[in-house]
């Protein structure tokens, strides 16, 4: 099936662009969308603690946001700000920046943190940075000079420390995403121990956001079919108890589009594999889901991947519907009568269940 990336476009009034998230974060709205019967229902992201039975398995991405934006200045002079977005190597990153820079570049970040440029991709313009420092030590420098990389579409006066506890799961573990996972930001850990305490059971898998979370989709990616790389990663024992819960007949629901994309991506002749790999997985309809039931997720940003992965999930093979655009397809359905209703969009907006 052939398609355009302008098909999956919609207007959102930028007064519905989420700028902090809900506080509590679990009162913010969840809108049920049940992809089978075609029917749409609103409530909150608390009802999960009722929606959900033991025979459902959520699976969280426990990645970790780090401070990935950092500002400096060339040795020759000039401005400069970074997005970090992979690590290499102890020392070596990929990051994009802000002018673009040549190979040799030297680069002041503070007076202990320096780099250098040491390649670039012409055709992306994405660069690989060798810093002064690695490790431990790196990581404690970022702490201190780096910025917490919202999106841009998000206007905030909130401080610093504000933004790394707001832009952040509760449950967040694995240092190394340059965006956050936003379907958990709504989880507090008073409604997991609910669901706990309800039999739902809960796993963690790693995927770390990276560069395609920033970067507009292009005819490459739809020639290719193929999105920016990811990492991720799955243990053995979750493995084996996700692979025990599907074949016992449990509900899987994947809490945002990283979890969805890492199962998915795992996945072969239905069995769960574990280990760490990489990912360059583009769904989009006609895309038939292996291993997910169910998905827990933001409102996202028209003519973006996650869009069309959302809108793969609620049409066929995933359910009676035929895809013919995506404004006619259920989520686009959901998202019109979500505009109307006045839902706060996109990453510290309100939720989404597709079941």
């Amino acid at each position: 099936m052939s398609f355009q990336i302008k098909e999956y476009k919609y207007h959102l009034p930028e007064s519905l662009i989420a700028a902090a998230p809900t506080i509590p974060r679990d009162c913010c709205r969840l809108m049920d969308v049940n992809k089978t019967e075609n029917k749409i229902t609103d409530k909150h992201f608390y009802d999960l603690a009722e929606i959900l039975s033991e025979n459902d398995v959520l699976v969280l991405n426990q990645s970790k946001v780090f401070p990935a934006r950092i500002y400096g200045k060339k040795a020759s002079g000039g401005q400069v700000e970074l997005l970090l977005f992979h690590q290499l190597e102890n020392d070596l990153w990929e990051s994009i920046s802000k002018p673009g820079l040549k190979v040799g570049t030297q680069l002041i970040f503070s007076e202990i943190l320096t780099g250098e440029v040491v390649e670039r991709n012409i055709k992306t313009g994405e660069i690989k940075i060798k810093f002064n420092k690695k490790d431990a030590d790196f990581f404690d420098t970022l702490d201190k000079i780096g910025c917490i990389p919202i999106p841009p579409y998000i206007s905030t006066k909130a401080s610093e420390d504000t933004l790394r506890a707001d832009y952040q799961t509760v449950y967040a573990k694995k240092v190394g995403s340059a965006a956050a996972p936003t379907a958990g930001l709504h989880f507090t850990q008073e409604l997991l121990d609910k669901l706990k305490s309800k039999g739902v059971q809960i796993e963690y898998v790693t995927l770390h956001v990276g560069l395609g979370t920033f970067k507009p989709l292009t005819e490459e990616n739809l020639i290719t079919k193929k999105l920016h790389q990811e990492f991720y990663e799955i243990d053995k024992d979750t493995a084996a108890r996700l692979n025990s819960a599907k074949k016992s007949g449990k509900r899987i629901i994947a809490v945002g589009t990283t979890s969805a994309r890492t199962l998915e991506s795992a996945v072969q002749n239905k069995v769960l594999k574990s280990g760490t790999n990489s990912t360059q997985l583009f769904i989009n309809p006609p895309y038939q889901f292996q291993f997910i039931d169910a998905l827990i997720t933001n409102f996202h940003l028209p003519e973006s991947s996650l869009l069309m992965m959302v809108t793969a999930f609620v049409c066929s093979p995933n359910s009676p519907h035929i895809f013919t655009n995506f404004n006619e397809s259920i989520i686009g359905v959901a998202y019109k009568k979500a505009i109307k209703n006045k839902y706060r969009f996109f990453s510290f907006g309100d939720a989404m269940f597709i079941h």
